[in-house]
């Protein structure tokens, strides 16, 4: 399979460092292939689209061994057993701010869960934005990620300045 959607290709949804350094198959099932398919035509074309611009895509698909080895949720949507998910990042390529996709995101697209994710040291951007988009079943649930005392954790978005 070479593409996924217009701007995604399968190598790209399915890259992984970690499995390609342990010499892990990290390739999806038929079904978790199709919620890929649908993340990528239901969130990451139309904003592609939208704003015009490259998105890097830093993790899609991931196996349950490779989600493991890099530390993932234990029910992690990139497993894509309960919706499929997404890290991306557009400033690797310029154009936009992560802040940008993520206020995309959050204002024009359905999905099930946004996540601002590592705030730069100016607190002015982050690294990069995770979405999940779980078809019929969207709780539209946006987090902010950020360190207190070099411990991860994640507040509702409403309650983060972004001033």
């Amino acid at each position: 399979m070479k593409n996924i959607s217009k701007h995604v290709s399968y190598k790209e949804a399915t890259r992984s460092l970690v499995a390609k350094r342990n010499g892990w198959d990290n390739k999806p099932t038929d079904e978790q292939l199709a919620r890929v398919v649908v993340l990528a035509e239901k969130v990451f074309e139309p904003l592609r689209e939208a704003l015009g611009t490259p998105i890097y895509i830093h993790s899609m698909f991931r196996s349950p061994q490779v989600n493991k080895a890099i530390g993932g949720a234990k029910y992690s949507q990139h497993m894509c057993d309960n919706g499929a998910a997404m890290d991306i990042d557009s400033e690797i390529f310029g154009g936009t701010t992560n802040i940008e996709i993520g206020d995309y995101i959050r204002e024009n697209l359905e999905f099930d869960q946004l996540i601002y994710e590592s705030e730069n040291e100016e607190g002015k951007d982050y690294g990069w934005i995770h979405c999940s988009y779980n078809e019929g079943n969207n709780r539209k649930q946006v987090l902010v990620m950020y360190l207190e005392s070099g411990r991860i954790k994640y507040k509702n978005f409403v309650d983060h300045d972004f001033s």
